[in-house]
């Protein structure tokens, strides 16, 4: 068995499997998840062919539904001697356009993957991060869980959700030898971005960010000996990070609506 493991929800594109293509070059046994069987069968096949097929496990998995998390983290378990060193709650959704417009089951789509999600899966997991020395658990938060994002309005409560629960367990969990912490990146050049091209913000601020880069950020939160909650991914993320809280609300909400060119 490989000396560490990482088990990583929404691991068929974009961040998901840049990440595991990350850890995988480090050495790590990689547990890929996603609820796109077809998707999914692709990046493990092309993480089999690059690092050998004895370094990765998959399987499906919908983060709206318990029996799947628990099948999945079963499944892991199963490769990994009952240890998971690092788990990646990544899975996620964005709708975007006026709050009105969008449909209450939209609404609820986005509360269940990007929230309700990361919450039964870290829940469904613990026992194997208690088992493991210094496990980490790493939340895919967002640059919208600084200050509410116009035209995302409900995916950027759900990422304030994740904000909190990773802020609350990161005490809760201490005891446990488990540090728990999120990673905040702003726009990122995905498949999951193509649909929000048109966003105000997004036109207003670009996409400089690619999925290698937050990989990176992942890598270095999974690895870090200091004891970090939020690690902002790029220039922007970090100065609204590190400005937040300093700026007046006022002001904060201002910058808020001029990037969102909001006549609302």
């Amino acid at each position: 068995m490989p000396a560490q493991s990482i088990f990583i929800t929404g691991a068929g594109r974009g961040i998901g499997q840049a990440c595991a293509e990350r850890f995988a070059a480090a050495g790590y046994f990689v547990g890929l998840y996603d609820v796109d069987a077809e998707l999914l069968e692709a990046t493990a096949t092309a993480l089999g062919d690059r690092y050998g097929r004895d370094r990765s496990c998959h399987a499906t998995l919908d983060v709206r539904d318990n029996g799947s998390i628990r099948a999945a983290v079963a499944h892991f378990a199963e490769h990994t001697d009952d240890r998971m060193h690092v788990l990646l709650n990544n899975a996620g959704v964005m709708h975007v356009g006026p709050f009105e417009t969008i449909d209450p089951a939209t609404h609820r789509q986005t509360i269940a993957v990007n929230f309700q999600g990361v919450v039964e899966v870290a829940h469904a997991s613990f026992e194997l991060l208690r088992a493991t020395p210094r496990a980490r658990l790493i939340n895919m938060s967002s640059a919208s869980a600084i200050y509410g994002m116009p035209e995302i309005a409900t995916y950027s409560a759900s990422k304030h959700a994740v904000r909190g629960l990773t802020e609350a367990l990161d005490i809760e969990w201490e005891p446990h030898d488990i540090r728990v912490c999120d990673v905040m990146p702003v726009f990122v050049n995905t498949e999951l971005l193509t649909r929000t091209r048109q966003m105000s913000a997004a036109q207003t601020l670009g996409v400089r960010l690619e999925p290698n880069d937050v990989a990176e950020v992942v890598w270095a939160a999974a690895n870090s000996k200091r004891r970090r909650v939020h690690w902002p991914v790029g220039l922007q993320t970090k100065l609204a990070h590190h400005g937040s809280g300093l700026a007046p609300a006022a002001l904060e909400r201002l910058i808020i609506r001029l990037m969102s060119r909001s006549s609302r």
